[in-house]
């Protein structure tokens, strides 16, 4: 049976010192991005719901450029990399629709796009509805979801070159399945109705613990290589 390395384990999620003067020049720029739309933005997200909603889409976001920048992507074959694309492209496409990104069009034919009367994070976000379908583009999510993406790749790569077959790899993956039900949970499914019903539906605070979970287990990857 294969023992965990912890003191590798360690290393592996112990902040390098370049990791900390980036992740402090981010926060920082970050918190003046927050601190302009406090003073320009709506008064009636000043409220203690509205400061959540500030910060949950940086939470995303940061998390997603931590696990990018230590996630490294295990040589393969070309056909194992097709293959591991197409699931990540798969998984992707599952999380678009259910997390409200994606859905069918409606009649009416529409383009928008919100800078200023969201916080930044949620903005700038654009809508289109048209041709049988309609986007709802809101950057945090879609960052994030393009981040469970490439660390599923990663990790069907990683485990097509592990003692386990790939299909045991994904079910290690189980948790690949709790942004999508979380996203079912809070009624977050693309209905089309625009940023507006986005921002006030749902539990944000149970999508962004759900996707910090996956991400860390998804950069950890609890099974090894040979």
């Amino acid at each position: 049976m294969a023992t965990v390395d912890t003191t590798s384990l360690a290393d592996r999620f112990r902040p390098r010192r370049e990791t900390l003067l980036w992740g402090a020049l981010i926060l920082n720029t970050e918190l003046i991005l927050l601190l302009a739309y406090a003073a320009l933005g709506s008064a009636e997200l000043l409220s203690a719901r509205g400061a959540r909603l500030w910060v949950y889409p940086f939470v995303w976001i940061n998390a997603s450029i931590w696990a990018v920048a230590r996630t490294d992507v295990a040589s393969a074959s070309g056909r194992n990399r097709a293959g591991a694309a197409a699931l990540a492209v798969g998984y992707f496409g599952v999380l678009a629709y259910t997390g409200g990104l994606v859905g069918p069009g409606h009649d009416s034919l529409g383009f928008g796009v919100a800078l200023t009367s969201l916080p930044p994070g949620w903005a700038p976000a654009v809508t289109y509805n048209g041709m049988g379908v309609s986007l709802v583009l809101i950057p945090y999510k879609l960052v994030g979801y393009l981040t469970l993406a490439y660390l599923v790749y990663a990790t069907v790569l990683d485990a097509a070159g592990s003692a386990v077959t790939g299909v045991l790899g994904l079910l290690s993956c189980v948790s690949c399945s709790w942004p999508v039900l979380a996203s079912i949970a809070t009624g977050v499914v693309g209905s089309g109705s625009g940023i507006a019903a986005a921002v006030s539906a749902g539990s944000y605070g149970l999508s962004t613990v759900v996707f910090v979970a996956t991400v860390a287990l998804l950069v950890w990857r609890p099974f090894g290589r040979e």
